[in-house]
């Protein structure tokens, strides 16, 4: 009895620790990395294509994918995130939420589908109009371009692809997804 007790002791604590280093995930960047300042929410809500990304489970065969940011009337962000699984040939969808991790003329946010535990969501380079997006998580291992269209002109994709080289990313490791569901 006290052997279980201590065990269920343990798996607790470490399902504590796990969780708040997950929480305190979302608020750091990688070294090198600067958000987009000034920040415009309005012209960033809406819907975007993902053309590119480095893989992770929660994607794992995903094609066709989207993000769709709307505000909600609390000041967060809804996010619904979209895609085709072309080996179950079902489609997926998981609703989150995002709020800025600070000053909203930042672009940097954090995003949550789990409960309360986010993660961080840093647009590192947008053009004017806000219709490609270089996107980066917390560490190396997360990163997106994304676009309004289905496609990336060259010279934006290589514009992307230059900084992301710059600042330590694998790019020889982006997936580009394929745009070919209704």
């Amino acid at each position: 009895m006290e052997r279980e007790t201590t065990r269920n002791l343990i798996g607790s604590a470490l399902l504590a620790v796990g969780g708040y280093l997950l929480f305190k995930s979302g608020n750091a960047l990688p070294k090198k990395l600067a958000v987009i300042k000034p920040f415009d929410k309005e012209k960033f809500l809406g819907k975007w294509y993902e053309i590119a990304r480095l893989d992770h489970p929660f994607e794992k065969n995903l094609t066709n994918v989207t993000a769709t940011y709307s505000k909600k009337s609390n000041g967060k962000i809804e996010v619904v995130n979209r895609g085709y699984n072309e080996f179950e040939f079902n489609w997926k969808e998981a609703d989150g939420k995002a709020k800025f991790k600070d000053d909203e003329n930042r672009g940097a946010l954090k995003v949550s589908f789990f409960g309360p535990f986010y993660a961080g969501y840093n647009v590192i380079e947008v053009d004017e109009d806000y219709n490609h997006m270089l996107v980066a998580g917390d560490n190396l291992d997360y990163l997106w371009i994304l676009s309004r269209k289905t496609d990336i002109p060259g010279k934006v994709k290589d514009n992307f692809l230059s900084k992301a080289k710059k600042l330590g990313y694998k790019t020889s490791r982006l997936i580009w997804v394929e745009h070919n569901q209704d």
